[in-house]
């Protein structure tokens, strides 16, 4: 058959990857003119760093990749809230959970494909299915035709839209700096993901990548989407808002070049009740686009690269490889989505009594709990 892929992002890549593994032939159309080394940085579980080695990808990814073996949440004094070892999980998986820079993991993905595959300066309007078929029109009046369709056009997938009008992004409450830095002269304790759940509705997080660079990310609650008061912040002013975290926070802050920080609301979708439309599939954030606060974004794109491919192995038509894919997908995404919205909102806290009430059941929470979520998370579908 003959796809058409909507995206060249993350998942637009694994699942052409995927599809020319079961001897598809696929066109990868994407918007940009180019694609340039744009965003910070990304985890990727052990379940996706899983999903990658049945695509034939790991290797090429894991070459940009830093283990993250430990996670840890700390309080405004920098005292441990949880500790996690993620060490049972990844080994019995075979895969470690990592750090990877976004661009450095397009990279990879694009050297897997054949060079004819992707499509630049390709911005999708509509599409049409007819006589088994279905066919895209684009904004330079071009089109493209197809046995099918797939959405990997992100959080803002115009695909999306044209089936689901109402699916627009949902505002977290809170707004976030990220950047990648090098943090070498630092000393910090190699292989630990840390998050500072700060007062004030703030909180401060990095994750180790190679050769010593971190990725930070700094959020602050504000009710208003797109606040220009924080629209527009200088880094002296960025600095300010987290100069009372403890270490490292500041000097992460102060290591970074001004023009790394980069800025952007915190978004979601709220879950659909579909992803499978007849000849027309949606795929990672375009599907079931999620907060970060699990760090199963980038992971969940991955993961359904494989799943497809599992289905359309599975099943002799498209239309039940798709409502096989769906059903597959949609609980654990959802619960996915549901989950990193609620911990967004709980480290997010900005009453100080019910800080310092959810800084001690956190606390009081059995190690348990948290081996309970991370098999949930890491023991992925197959």
């Amino acid at each position: 058959m003959h796809f058409l892929i909507i995206g060249a992002g993350i998942n637009g890549l694994t699942t052409a990857r995927a599809l020319l593994n079961l001897g598809h032939s696929v066109q990868v159309f994407e918007a940009a003119r180019e694609l340039r080394e744009i965003g910070a940085g990304v985890v990727l579980g052990a379940n996706a760093m899983r999903a990658l080695e049945q695509l034939g990808l790991y290797e090429a990814v894991h070459a940009y990749t830093q283990p993250v073996k430990g996670l840890r949440l700390l309080d405004q004094q920098g005292r441990p809230l949880q500790v996690a070892d993620t060490g049972p999980f990844t080994r019995k998986l075979g895969f470690d959970n990592i750090g990877i820079h976004r661009a450095n993991l397009q990279k990879a993905l694009l050297s897997e494909l054949p060079p004819d595959v992707v499509n630049l300066g390709k911005p999708f309007v509509r599409f049409e299915e007819h006589d088994s078929q279905v066919t895209v029109h684009f904004a330079d009046g071009s089109t493209a035709t197809g046995d099918a369709l797939l959405a990997a056009d992100g959080i803002r997938s115009q695909v999306r839209l044209q089936l689901l009008p109402n699916s627009q992004p949902r505002y977290a409450g809170y707004t976030c700096w990220r950047a990648v830095t090098d943090a070498a002269s630092l000393g910090l304790p190699p292989g630990n993901s840390t998050e500072i759940w700060g007062t004030q509705g703030r909180r401060f997080g990095y994750v180790p990548l190679v050769d010593g660079r971190v990725y930070w990310f700094a959020c602050v609650n504000t009710a208003t989407p797109s606040d220009p008061a924080f629209k527009n912040l200088s880094k002296a002013n960025v600095q300010q808002l987290f100069a009372d975290l403890p270490h490292p926070a500041p000097a992460l802050l102060a290591h970074t070049p001004a023009e790394a920080y980069l800025w952007g609301d915190i978004i979601d979708i709220k879950p659909i009740r579909h992803f499978a439309y007849g000849r027309v599939l949606l795929l990672g954030d375009a599907a079931h686009a999620t907060t970060p606060n699990l760090g199963q974004g980038a992971g969940q794109a991955v993961e359904d690269a494989a799943v497809l491919a599992s289905c359309l192995r599975k099943h002799p038509t498209l239309t039940a490889a798709f409502r096989d894919f769906e059903q597959r997908r949609r609980p654990r995404t959802t619960r996915i989505v549901q989950t990193s919205w609620f911990l967004g909102w709980a480290s997010q806290i900005k009453n100080p009594f019910i800080y310092k009430l959810r800084n001690t059941v956190m606390r009081l929470l059995p190690a348990a709990v948290a081996q309970w979520q991370m098999a949930f998370l890491y023991e992925a579908d197959d």
